[in-house]
């Protein structure tokens, strides 16, 4: 499996499981824990990000402190589909 979708795969499933949709954020840099370490220094784990908020399954929400992030409810279907 390509090195990028594992990471997506792995962001989305963790905001999932923690329940993170709509008014429920959480901070960018907590995105790649949980990954390994050669993983998460990697440049494929931005890259990763960049593409998730492209596509919209991500939404972006600037702060003060940081940008916080969550799933996107419009795209729950494809958010499934990509965990399973």
């Amino acid at each position: 499996m390509d090195e990028r979708l594992v990471i997506k795969k792995f962001i989305v499933e963790k905001l999932y499981r923690k329940r993170k949709w709509g008014g429920s954020h959480t901070n960018i840099n907590n995105l790649p824990k949980g990954l390994s370490n050669e993983l998460r220094g990697s440049k494929e784990v931005k890259k990763a990000i960049e593409e998730l908020l492209k596509e919209n399954l991500l939404l972006s929400k600037p702060t003060h402190y940081g940008l916080e992030v969550s799933l996107n409810p419009k795209k729950k279907r494809e958010i499934e589909e990509l965990i399973e």
